[in-house]
C-alpha cells in the first residue's frame, strides 16, 4: 500500500499540480480534500496545458479514480464546466470521478454575502476571490443554513432552498439594502439541473476510500492553496476558510492520518502570495517584477498578479513541521536563473529580537525584518537539466541551502512545467 500526500508549504501556487500529476501514475486514487474553485492548478499533460480548479489533477489519467472529498465546497456550475472541458478534450470521465455527498454546495447567496461583507470591510477587506468560499464554509460550521451535495438529490431539496433563501434575503437586506436578492424558485430550478447532471458522480467517498485502504489501493492526497493560508495555523485573518495544511487531510477526506506513509512538502524557489497580509521578504521592485514575469506569477483562477519575494525559510520550516513532511520538492528553480545574487531569509528580527520561529499573530509578522543569507546566483539556462549533476554548482548550492535551513531533504527539483523538466534525487 502506498498513501502519499502533496502539501504546499507557502501561501499557495507552489506548482503542486505538476508534482501530483507526476505521482499520479503510481496511485489508484487522487483525492482533493479541501478548498473550492478559488484554487487552481496548471498541469501539462501529453503536450497540452490544462487549468484545473476543482477537479484533481488525476482526472487527466484514464486509469485513476479522482475524488472530491467532504472537506471541499463545491460550485456545481464550476465543476460541470471543468468536467465538460475535460470530456471535450479527453473523453468521458464517468466512473473515474467521485464526488462526496457530504461536500458542501456553494449557492448564489454565498457570492452575494461575500461581496457585501468585503464591501463593508472597506480598507480592511481580506481580499477574497469573491467565489463564495468563505461564506459557504461559514454556513457549514453554522449548520442551520447549509446545503450538502447529497441534499440536491433528495426529495425535500426545494423546501430547503426556499427556507434558506428567505433567511438569506433578510441578511442581505441588512448588509446591503440596495443590493441583489435571491430568487428561491430560480435557484431551485438551476440547481436541480446541476444535480441531474452530477447524480452519477455522487457517492459516499469516505466509505469508498476506507474500502480502498482495506484493498491495499494506492491513494494520493492533493492539497489546494498552501499551509500558510490554513484557517487555524496560517496568517489569520489573511487565510482561506479551510485547513490547507496537512492538518486538513483527515477531516477533509475521512481517511486517518496514520494511513499516510509519505508527506511531500512543495516550495517554490522563491516566495509569492496573493491578496492582503504581511509578507516579510516581498520585493516591491524590479527584481520582484522580474521574478513575476519569468515565473508567470499571475493567478490560475483570478489572473491577479502575485506578490513576489525572496525565499522565506522561516515560514517554510514552520509549515514543514506543521504538516509533518518527509521531504521537499523545490519548484520553479529555473525562474531564478540570471539573478546575480540570491537571498534566503533564515531568521526574523522582531522588535530587535532575532528568532527562527514563525509568529502566531499577524501583527508580529508585520513587524518582522528578514535576516538574509546571500548566495551567488547562476546565469545558465537550467530548463534542460534532467539530473542533479547537470545543474550549475551555484544552483545546487542554493537548493542545499534551502535544505539546511528548513531541515528536510529536497528529493525533487523542478526546472520547468513539463514532466521531463524534473530532477529526482
Amino acid at each position: 500500500m502506498s498513501v502519499t500526500s502533496v502539501i504546499g508549504l507557502q501561501w499557495g501556487d507552489e506548482a503542486k499540480g505538476k508534482i501530483v500529476d507526476l505521482l499520479t501514475e503510481e496511485h489508484d486514487f487522487v483525492v482533493r480534500y479541501q478548498g473550492g474553485n478559488n484554487a487552481g492548478h496548471t498541469v501539462k499533460f501529453d503536450g497540452e496545458t490544462y487549468k484545473l480548479s476543482l477537479l484533481p489533477a488525476g482526472i487527466l489519467n484514464d486509469r485513476v479514480t479522482s475524488v472530491i472529498g467532504p472537506g471541499v465546497v463545491l460550485n456545481p456550475k464550476a465543476i460541470l464546466g471543468e468536467i465538460d472541458g475535460i470530456v471535450e478534450r479527453r473523453g468521458d470521465v464517468n466512473g473515474r470521478l467521485k464526488i462526496s455527498d457530504r461536500a458542501h454546495v456553494i449557492c448564489p447567496w454565498h457570492m452575494l454575502e461575500e461581496a457585501a461583507l468585503e464591501k463593508d470591510r472597506g480598507e480592511d477587506a481580506i481580499g477574497t476571490t469573491m467565489r463564495g468560499i468563505g461564506t459557504c464554509y461559514r454556513d457549514k460550521v453554522g449548520r442551520g443554513h447549509a446545503v450538502r451535495v447529497g441534499d440536491m438529490i433528495r426529495s425535500d431539496f426545494k423546501e430547503k432552498v426556499q427556507s434558506i433563501a428567505a433567511h438569506k434575503n433578510r441578511v442581505l437586506e441588512a448588509l446591503d439594502p440596495g443590493g441583489e436578492r435571491v430568487d428561491a424558485d430560480a435557484v431551485f430550478d438551476e440547481y436541480s439541473k446541476y444535480a441531474d447532471r452530477l447524480r452519477s458522480y455522487i457517492c459516499d467517498t469516505t466509505s469508498m476510500l476506507h474500502d480502498a485502504l482495506d484493498a491495499k489501493k494506492r491513494i494520493l492526497f492533493e492539497g489546494a492553496q498552501g499551509s500558510l493560508l490554513d484557517i487555524d495555523h496560517g496568517t489569520f485573518p489573511y487565510v482561506t476558510s479551510s485547513n490547507s495544511s496537512g492538518c486538513g487531510i483527515h477531516p477533509g477526506s475521512g481517511v486517518p492520518e496514520r494511513a499516510i506513509q509519505k508527506m511531500i512538502g512543495v516550495v517554490k524557489a522563491y516566495t509569492t502570495r496573493v491578496g492582503g497580509g504581511p509578507f516579510p521578504t516581498e520585493l516591491d521592485n524590479e527584481i520582484g517584477q522580474a521574478i513575476r514575469d519569468a515565473g508567470n506569477e499571475y493567478g490560475t483562477v483570478t489572473g491577479r498578479p502575485r506578490r513576489c519575494g525572496w525565499f522565506d525559510a522561516v515560514a517554510a520550516r514552520y509549515s514543514a513541521r506543521l504538516s509533518g513532511i518527509d521531504c521537499l520538492t523545490v519548484a520553479l528553480l529555473d525562474v531564478l536563473s540570471g539573478i546575480g545574487e540570491l537571498r534566503i531569509c533564515e531568521a526574523y528580527e522582531i522588535e530587535g529580537v532575532r528568532t527562527t520561529d514563525f509568529p502566531s499573530h499577524v501583527d508580529d509578522l508585520a513587524k518582522a525584518v528578514p535576516v538574509y543569507r546571500a548566495i551567488n546566483g547562476w546565469t545558465e539556462d537550467i530548463t534542460a537539466a534532467t539530473t542533479w549533476d547537470a545543474l550549475p554548482k551555484a544552483a545546487k548550492q542554493y537548493v542545499e541551502a534551502i535544505e539546511e535551513v528548513i531541515g528536510y531533504p529536497a528529493e525533487i527539483v523542478s526546472v520547468g512545467p513539463d514532466r521531463a523538466q524534473t530532477i529526482i534525487r
